[in-house]
């Protein structure tokens, strides 16, 4: 969940890794066996999440257990780029459990990258329609950083205007958080090499029961159990692309430093035949969350994108799923 500043999370070396493999292991099986009871087979068949249509979930699965927390354990912040585009973080389901997910959408505005990038969460909609937000469109809005690098987020009340738990509360509360330390960052605005704080005001004051949940009493800093645990950055969803190779990349942590992909036909709004698959290394190694990338060369069509990992007890399992559609054109003719 999101959390207030706490000490640097150290971790053994030799003598924890193992311990840490089975932990991560035992949680995303659970996970998945959980998810088994709580959700349909049309999610195993479709993507991350059972909402669709950017259709925001209110409630937290009721097969929601606590077993994924502490998945991922650290929150790297986005590095100084002279983009013109904003990070924003959205709400997706995977399993019997909700996490963070980022995209990146134009600049459009001439708003403080901070404000500009709160008002995409607050009343846009994701590319993804996996994703969502239950964040309403506040009527004020404003940011600002201290010397001290705590980012000051003051709202108007009506953003909270939606009823839902507690569990997508912090969840929300925590995308905050992580969309506006990932602006702040990405437009040079805060020193990275330190704690970066955000303090939520509503109208002015500190003190608000945010969606009658959550009460906003100190600052907070990015907290890693909400963060994803297989995240594919590139392509975004709904992606076309008429040239090759279809270059995917993404983050992702796994006890054995392995994710599986797969690559499947898509017909109208059905996932058909498989058509590819393979494995891939995250660059960081077994239990840390890390990079990973590769590329395709397809033959024109659309495809489903899959990529996850495979439990190695039970082959076939696929915990913590992330899928994207992407369509492969005829190259064009110049």
């Amino acid at each position: 969940m999101f959390a207030a500043p706490t000490a640097t999370r150290r971790h053994g070396a030799a003598g924890d890794a193992s311990l840490r493999q089975k932990r991560v292991l035992t949680r995303m099986r659970l996970v998945d066996k959980f998810a088994i009871l709580g959700l349909s087979l049309s999610l195993a068949l479709i993507g991350c999440t059972s909402q669709g249509l950017n259709q925001p979930t209110t409630s937290m699965p009721t097969s929601n257990t606590s077993m994924t927390s502490g998945l991922v354990t650290s929150a790297p912040l986005e590095t100084a780029t002279s983009s013109q585009t904003l990070p924003v973080y959205w709400l997706g389901s995977s399993n019997d459990d909700v996490f963070l997910y980022r995209e990146f959408v134009p600049a459009q505005s001439s708003d403080d990258p901070i404000v500009a990038a709160l008002r995409v969460i607050m009343g846009g909609k994701p590319l993804d329609p996996d994703y969502f937000s239950i964040w309403n469109n506040p009527s004020r809005l404003g940011a600002s950083i201290s010397a001290k690098n705590v980012i000051t987020i003051d709202l108007s009340a009506d953003a909270f205007g939606n009823k839902v738990d507690q569990g997508i509360a912090e969840r929300s509360i925590s995308q905050l958080v992580y969309t506006a330390t990932a602006a702040a960052a990405m437009a040079g605005l805060v020193d990275t090499s330190t704690s970066i704080q955000v303090s939520i005001l509503v109208d002015g004051h500190t003190g608000y029961k945010a969606f009658g949940q959550v009460t906003l009493e100190k600052p907070l800093t990015r907290g890693a159990d909400f963060v994803a645990p297989v995240w594919i950055i590139d392509p975004a969803n709904g992606s076309h692309f008429n040239t090759l190779p279809l270059k995917v990349a993404g983050q992702a942590v796994s006890p054995t430093g392995s994710l599986v992909w797969s690559l499947s036909h898509v017909v109208g709004d059905k996932v058909g035949e498989h058509y590819l698959g393979g494995t891939v290394s995250i660059e960081q190694g077994p239990n840390e969350l890390g990079e990973f990338s590769f590329s395709l060369v397809p033959p024109p069509g659309s495809y489903e994108l899959s990529v996850y990992v495979e439990d190695p007890a039970a082959p076939g399992k696929k915990l913590g799923l992330d899928t994207k559609i992407v369509t492969i054109s005829e190259p064009s003719v110049k």
